[in-house]
């Protein structure tokens, strides 16, 4: 059984599937859903289907994970699209990010899927636009999922539970100067007034530090400055990556971060804030008898679009996401739906 899943994934592989061009890879994803005989929806890249015996009258969880991918990295030295088998690994662009937790929560969704004696309802969606966290991507299929209990995302954690996660916010800055002639005492360099704010930013220290998530984390990442060698630039434009904790929510941050700068500040989303799942929560509780330990994630994921708890969790390592050659351990995927059919099998939310 195990076969299918594996070939399904080299499929997904080799298809081409870049964020807001995932519409061949949710053919195969629909392929296979036919194959079973499951019934399904799709709206945008966007593929769901709900296990047979749904019960409205039960609480619902939600299994997600992505099947869009990010550009190949430039120091590939393997066809990105080809899913090669070795000692083991399998690789390919998306095979750990997020394609291997996407085929064992699909695989746990199908053994689950005919049981008419579940205390609980599964939805399954394999969703677009993650690596962007795009608006036709989860954000679009929510609404049409009714209410949701709680979530399990699968993304790459080597099977051990994230229970938090930091938010995302980034930030445009405008230094502003007065233009002048080099060479002359004249004008007010951008430049110079932008290096005072980014020196403030790269100092500051937040007061609240969360246990899972530790600081609240602020880089600037690029910056933009002058046309020519002889003029004083009138502008200095530069970009911040901000990361933030649980006690700082991204729009009064942003708030903050206005008032203690000199530079003219734009914020490109606020929607992407920190998120936890409480630690006695059933699903964390059952992890926890499983022999799981918890964490506090720095990457962000599409539970930041949920407004109901959700666990991160899945096969697969974080640290090779996004890169060269990137691979998943096969054993993993097999571990994966192993944990995840454990999660669910003791689980009660009733």
């Amino acid at each position: 059984m195990f076969d299918q899943y594996l070939q399904l994934l080299q499929n997904l592989i080799a298809t081409p599937s870049l964020s807001k061009d995932e519409a061949k890879t949710a053919e195969w994803l629909k392929k296979f859903l036919v194959s079973k005989n499951v019934p399904f929806q799709q709206l945008h890249n966007n593929i769901w289907a709900h296990n047979k015996y749904f019960n409205s009258n039960l609480p619902t969880i939600l299994l997600n994970s992505h099947h869009d991918t990010v550009k190949p990295a430039a120091t590939y030295t393997r066809n990105p699209y080809e899913a090669s088998l070795s000692d083991g690994k399998l690789y390919g662009l998306g095979s750990n990010d997020a394609g291997g937790c996407l085929v064992a929560l699909l695989a746990t969704f199908l053994h689950f899927y005919e049981r008419s004696d579940l205390s609980y309802n599964l939805i399954f969606v394999a969703s677009a636009e993650e690596e962007i966290s795009g608006k036709n991507g989860i954000a679009v299929v929510l609404s049409e999922l009714g209410d949701i209990a709680v979530g399990i995302v699968g993304e790459p954690t080597l099977l051990q539970m994230a229970v938090a996660e930091k938010g995302l916010m980034v930030i445009d800055g405008v230094a502003k100067g007065v233009a002048g002639h080099a060479a002359r005492e004249e004008g007010e360099s951008a430049i110079y007034k932008a290096l005072t704010d980014i020196e403030l930013l790269k100092n500051l220290e937040l007061e609240h530090v969360s246990t899972l998530l530790g600081h609240t984390k602020i880089s600037v990442t690029q910056i933009e400055a002058g046309h020519q060698h002889n003029v004083v630039p009138d502008a200095c434009k530069f970009v911040m990556d901000v990361r933030t904790n649980e006690f700082y929510p991204n729009k009064k941050l942003f708030d903050h971060l206005q008032k203690i700068t000199q530079s003219e500040l734009t914020a490109r989303s606020f929607r992407l804030n920190s998120s936890q799942i409480p630690l006695d929560h059933p699903l964390v509780k059952r992890g926890q008898e499983l022999g799981l330990s918890h964490y506090g994630s720095p990457t962000l994921s599409d539970q930041a679009l949920m407004p109901f708890p959700t666990l991160k969790i899945g096969p697969g390592d974080s640290a090779r996401s996004h890169t060269a050659d990137e691979f998943i351990y096969v054993r993993e995927i097999e571990e994966g739906i192993e944990l995840y059919t454990a999660l669910l099998e003791g689980l009660e939310l009733i």
